[in-house]
Order: structure tokens, then sequence, then C-alpha cells
């Protein structure tokens, strides 16, 4: 169980991080088909709390990296 708080600690530090600096991007949270279960009866584990945690990484890591390639083709 000790996993599972740790990730829910990391998946909320991470939401609260796009929520305060990146609030463009936090709209976006409830459209992420992770959020979305393609099943009836969803069952929820670890894995899926990892994979979720992964996917917000990823959002936030690809929109710094168009940020700054923006910013280096407007030469700011």
């Amino acid at each position: 169980m000790n996993d599972l708080n740790q990730i829910m600690n990391e998946i909320t530090q991470l939401t609260v991080n796009i929520e305060n600096n990146y609030p463009e991007l936090y709209t976006f949270l409830d459209e992420n088909p992770i959020t979305i279960p393609s099943e009836i009866d969803p069952k929820v584990d670890l894995a899926a709390y990892q994979d979720y945690l992964e996917s917000l990484k990823q959002l936030l890591k690809h929109h710094i990296e168009e940020h700054r390639i923006k910013r280096e083709n407007e030469g700011v």
C-alpha cells in the first residue's frame, strides 16, 4: 500500500503544480483519455495509477518542451 500512497502523493503534487504554474494546461486534465474508463466496471489498481502518473508527467513535459521551442523560434 505504501507504493500506492507514494504514487497518489506524486499525482497530487504534480496536479497542484500544473494547476498553479500551468493553468492553461490544467483545463486539459479532464480530457485526458486515461481518466475516461472504456469498461463498465473498471478496476483501478496500482498499475492504473502509475500509468496515470506517467501520462501527467508526459503531458507536462510535452507542454514545457513545446513552449521552449516556441520561445526559441520567436527569439525570446
